[in-house]
């Protein structure tokens, strides 16, 4: 069964977050250390969080493997992926692991 991961980088009074490092070179290691067990990736930058609302989150980035033994072999060479969250950000981003049901 399929799986997701989704790392989100929720906003608060003091959260930094860098949108165009994170589009132009965080994502680039993620497809180079782990992007050979990923099916499907997608980032959604917050802009809204309803009419007249600002969002909740700076970004949600939602990657989608084919099973468990995908996500677990892309995790074990996210090192580099890890260490670079520094880079663009000043939050510790959740986490939501889940099986993808539709």
């Amino acid at each position: 069964m399929a799986v997701s991961l989704q790392v989100i980088y929720p906003i608060s009074d003091s959260s930094t977050f860098d949108h165009d490092y994170y589009a132009d070179t965080h994502m680039k290691l993620v497809a180079k250390h782990m992007g050979e067990y990923i099916d499907q990736a997608l980032v959604t930058k917050g802009i809204a969080g309803g009419p007249k609302e600002p969002p909740a989150y700076h970004a949600v980035a939602t990657m989608v493997f084919a099973d468990q033994a995908s996500m677990s072999a892309a995790m074990k060479q996210s090192g580099p992926v890890m260490a670079d969250v520094a880079n663009f950000t000043n939050l510790q981003p959740q986490v939501l692991i889940g099986e993808v049901v539709s």
